[in-house]
């Protein structure tokens, strides 16, 4: 899902066509309600990983597009905002899903198919995106790529991409935090609390990923010190034994990511021109992954 946004990124750039792989990217999202209609582990995993490519396919698009859309508003308010409505969506689901768990007695089928209703009003809602801004944007590149997609990256960028790499390296993954909060709650007959435990991070997201776009504006990137510093937290709770170290995990890896998917990505807005941003977003999402 990282790699394959050094090959994504790098395309876009090249083509400029960042619908096409906005498109592409979110329709794939199609492969996990049909995990509901599947027995089989091997076609799970495949569906799985069609995701990921999806997600690898769109991400450095839309982030070139976030950038673009949001320039008067402000890099870190731009993808503070994207990241909150993001997220916003990322409490809805986990809802939805546990309470069909909860009303089904685990029924995973049913509860993959309910995630096809939000899937079709989202493939509508990036239609209608596309009428309403998708010319704009597309001239915008036009005239500010012509002469920018030549040329190395700089240093500066090149320091903060491994400033990133280290940082996420010392983080604990969240999928990592939530099984081990579901080896508490299996033995108890409370595994519908896991979605839960994931909800307990978006809603921590939320504002934080609202504030800390507002402030990167105003401090700059003397600001991502703080997640940096934070970063620490859930691995230390994580380690604490029982379910109040899990939900502690949860809720500062909820800070951390606020700040990861908002302000990671507006520092690199402003470090690379928009002629080789896609490029550039590839290139940092795949050391992020790494």
């Amino acid at each position: 899902g990282y790699g394959t946004r050094l090959i994504s990124g790098a395309l876009s750039d090249r083509t400029r066509a960042y619908w096409v792989f906005i498109f592409a990217g979110y329709g794939l999202i199609l492969a996990i309600p049909l995990i509901g209609l599947t027995y089989s582990l091997e076609i799970v995993v495949v569906l799985l990983l069609l995701e990921r490519v999806g997600k690898a396919l769109r991400s450095p698009s839309r982030d070139t597009v976030v950038s673009i859309v949001g320039k008067n508003v402000g890099s870190g308010k731009a993808f503070g905002i994207h990241e909150a409505v993001d997220q916003t969506g990322a409490i809805i689901g986990p809802l939805l899903f546990s309470a069909a768990l909860f009303f089904t007695a685990n029924n995973y089928q049913v509860a993959f198919g309910l995630l096809l209703i939000p899937f079709v009003l989202m493939m509508i809602v990036i239609g209608y995106t596309y009428r309403r801004v998708g010319r704009a944007v597309d001239e915008e590149a036009q005239i500010q790529c012509s002469d920018q997609q030549n040329g190395k990256f700089s240093r500066g960028f090149w320091f903060y991409s491994l400033a990133v790499f280290l940082n996420t390296f010392g983080l604990i993954p969240v999928a990592l935090i939530l099984f081990n909060g579901s080896t508490i709650l299996q033995p108890l007959g409370q595994v519908w609390l896991v979605p839960i435990l994931y909800v307990a991070v978006q809603v921590v997201d939320v504002p934080m990923a609202l504030v800390s776009g507002h402030l990167f504006d105003k401090v700059g990137v003397k600001f991502l010190v703080i997640p940096f510093v934070l970063s620490v937290l859930p691995a230390f709770f994580i380690s604490l034994s029982g379910l109040t170290g899990v939900v502690l995990a949860c809720v500062t890896f909820g800070l951390v990511l606020g700040m990861q998917e908002s302000i990671y990505r507006a520092a690199v807005c402003d470090l690379i021109l928009l002629g080789k941003r896609g490029t550039a977003y590839g290139v940092f999402n795949a050391i992020l992954g790494l």
